[in-house]
């Protein structure tokens, strides 16, 4: 055990400032035992809780570095993002009921839920629209969200009665602890304004919300959410560091996705990955063939069934089954 990397952890300092407090005893103890054998006797009692002692807090210390470690792989927080695709006003208002529909789901979970920052049009849709999600288990089972929804009904405008498609795009970008993507400050361009909307008197009289530009790759974010310009910068230069990291990991996954089995889909937010045919009350995901007939229930949150049914294709180890979204099969989903 390397009691130094206990020591460079917040959570485990005063654990390993005890651990080594005991060890000094330790030593104190034995040297006792040898230099006065009449004392054995109480010497053995008082080492052996001592050694107790230091074999708690070790399993304490393991213990909380395997918990981090874990929080790494599958973090318990995310920036969950909808975008308006093709469709005008109907792919908005989509995108709209995707982002309620995971808040609701996100809600029944007992997850914390937080709009940073959103674009909305005048018939009450999302152009485009950020929410960041809290919650123990959360990347775990929000992982595959990530792509094309893709919608077919009769929108209420429409008199004709023809059905119209519409698309909205999720990207899913968990939120680490050590980000594995360092970003250079020169690269980036920070703009200030008033956020604007709902929060009382004091968000549109001081500069609070912050864009953050990243110049070489043009991807840019904002934040509004927080009461503070320097909390508001935080947070978008998280969603920044979670949306470079995703880009980043996305290309990757690219390149070995046709060598991976069990995988769901290749990670790509434009791989179309689930259809909502209203007329027929009919989701169906195209990586794993598989649909509901609950439409309203699951736009009210109830998507466990999908997430179940995700985990379960993916424990069985089955090759990718994702449908070619060119496909004439796939298109007339």
């Amino acid at each position: 055990m390397n009691l130094d990397d206990f020591k460079k952890n917040p959570k485990t300092t005063f654990l390993a400032g005890m651990f080594e407090k005991l060890i000094c005893d330790e030593s104190e103890v034995r040297l006792m035992m040898e230099k006065d054998p009449s004392m054995k006797e109480m010497a053995e009692s008082e080492l052996a809780d001592i050694l107790g002692q230091k074999k708690n807090i070790e399993e304490q210390m393991k213990g909380i570095l395997e918990g981090d470690k874990q929080e790494e792989e599958k973090p318990n927080e995310i920036i969950l993002e909808v975008r308006a695709g093709a469709g005008g006003d109907e792919a908005a208002l989509f995108a709209a009921e995707l982002l309620n529909m995971y808040r609701r789901y996100a809600e029944n979970r007992g997850w914390a839920t937080k709009i940073i920052d959103e674009s909305s049009n005048d018939i009450g849709g999302y152009k485009e629209a950020s929410m960041e999600i809290k919650g123990k288990g959360i990347y775990d089972d929000l992982r595959w969200e990530t792509g094309v929804h893709r919608v077919q009904r009769v929108p209420e405008t429409e008199k004709s009665g023809r059905i119209h498609t519409s698309t909205a795009s999720v990207a899913i970008m968990p939120i680490r602890k050590k980000s594995k993507f360092v970003i250079n400050p020169s690269d980036l361009e920070i703009e200030t304004s008033r956020a604007g909307g709902k929060g009382g008197q004091n968000v549109n009289k001081v500069e609070t919300a912050v864009r953050i530009i990243h110049k070489p790759t043009g991807m840019a974010v904002r934040s509004v959410a927080e009461r503070s310009q320097s909390a508001n910068k935080e947070k978008a230069l998280q969603i920044l560091t979670a949306r470079l990291e995703a880009m980043q990991e996305e290309a990757e996954a690219k390149k070995f996705s046709a060598n991976r089995k069990g995988q769901i889909g290749t990670g790509d937010r434009s791989e179309k990955i689930r259809t909502y045919n209203f007329p027929q009350d009919r989701l169906t995901d195209h990586r794993i063939k598989e649909s509901w007939h609950t439409l309203p229930l699951i736009l009210k949150g109830n998507i466990q069934p999908i997430i179940d049914a995700l985990h379960e294709f993916e424990k069985s180890g089955k090759e990718s089954a994702v449908d070619d979204p060119h496909s004439e099969s796939s298109t007339n989903a």
